[in-house]
């Protein structure tokens, strides 16, 4: 049986400029995502319409969780209505399987329970991660905000196993090696 204060929510897709806009307006220490890394939002609508959280996701943020068989959430924000956050998870890792994602992996600062994340069957894979962004030879420094200084938490959502990479245009699989090694197709076309 329903609690009498649950509130009904379906998953509907959203534009970046929607879901960003939420970001602004709900995430605590996060910056909107600019275009070239998202590849499609979410968002728990009641069922008067009004948007209570967004997911937005993408291609990872760290090169070597790139495998070009792995998603990750890139934002998750909400208005603070139960089971917001977990519905937007859970959509997220569904999409991963559709689009024959590996895995999905999103990451919280240490500080943060995860409890959201465990509501919709994550789990958490590591803690202690250091901003990479803030390392000696970060290709792009970044602003410097105060929760670059916490640790953070990769939770991970495991969909199947990694299959071989065969590249467009060859008959050969590559190995790990190789398909760590090969530049995706979308690199490519950058000056």
């Amino acid at each position: 049986m329903k609690p009498p204060d649950s509130v009904r929510l379906t998953i509907v897709p959203l534009t970046l400029p929607v879901a960003n806009r939420a970001v602004s307006e709900w995430h605590r220490h996060h910056a909107p995502i600019p275009g070239g890394f998202a590849w499609f939002s979410v968002g728990a609508v009641t069922e008067e319409g009004r948007i209570v959280a967004v997911a937005i996701a993408g291609r990872p943020t760290n090169r070597n969780n790139d495998d070009r068989q792995t998603l990750e959430v890139l934002r998750v924000a909400s208005d603070g209505t139960p089971n917001a956050c977990s519905a937007v998870l859970g959509a997220c890792g569904r999409a991963g399987r559709a689009m024959g994602a590996r895995r999905v992996i999103t990451y919280t600062l240490d500080s943060e329970s995860g409890a959201s994340l465990r509501a919709a069957g994550w789990v958490k894979e590591a803690s202690g991660i250091k901003s990479w962004w803030t390392h000696k030879g970060a290709r792009t420094p970044a602003v410097d905000r105060p929760h670059m200084k916490q640790t953070k938490a990769r939770w991970a959502l495991n969909i199947r196993d990694a299959v071989p990479v065969i590249p467009f245009g060859s008959d050969a699989v590559e190995t790990e090696a190789q398909a760590s090694a090969t530049v995706p197709l979308f690199e490519q076309a950058q000056p």
